[in-house]
Order: structure tokens, then sequence, then C-alpha cells
């Protein structure tokens, strides 16, 4: 994924943020997934496999969009906050929006 495909993507999670529509951490993400609140999940690359078995153990058989993004770093500071290794977006407009543009980025990849 290009740089400036990178920022959009990162930039549209920091607007989710300040909506109030993400579950930043492991244990957020659980809880809204648990909930059926989480509407898309964003890992971080560098997660420990233990956090991410929790988490894809609560996504089993639902139909939530799951996506590999960035390392802990990038991904806390896209929502200003610390490191973090998952985020659940809760409103499913912004999911939505997110995920085309991830769509649409690994589309151009590919093409290229």
């Amino acid at each position: 994924m290009k740089r400036k495909e990178r920022i959009d993507v990162f930039q549209m999670l920091g607007l989710a943020r300040r909506a109030g529509a993400v579950a930043p951490g492991t244990d957020a993400t659980r809880r809204s997934i648990r909930r059926g609140e989480a509407r898309l999940v964003l890992m971080a690359e560098d997660a420990s496999g233990v956090q991410l078995d929790k988490i894809r153990k609560e996504l089993n058989n639902r139909p939530i969009p799951q996506v590999t993004l960035g390392d802990r770093a990038t991904l806390g500071a896209a929502i200003g906050k610390s490191q973090v290794a998952a985020v659940a977006v809760t409103d499913e407009s912004l999911a939505t929006k997110l995920l085309q543009n991830l769509t649409d980025a690994v589309a151009r990849v590919v093409e290229e």
C-alpha cells in the first residue's frame, strides 16, 4: 500500500475515534464483538499471537470483517493512544468507508 493511501486509512480511523466509534485495545475489541457492536476489526501486524487468538476466537462464526493493518504503534497513533494490538470500529458507515478504502488501496497495489 502506498504511503498516501495508508495515511488516508489512518486519518479515517482517527475520525472514527473522534466520533466515539472505536473500541481500542484487545479487551475493548473483544467486548465490542461479544456485544454485537463491532463492524470492523483492525489488528496490528506485530501484535502477539495470544492477543490475536483471543480476538479471532470471539470473531469465530461472526460475519465481522477483519484486517491486519500496520504495527501497534501506528494503529495506536491513529486513534491518539499508545500502542494497541487491535481496534474495533463500531459505526457501520465509518467501518464500510474504511473497508472500502482498504480494498481500493489493495486493488491499486495489485494493478501496479
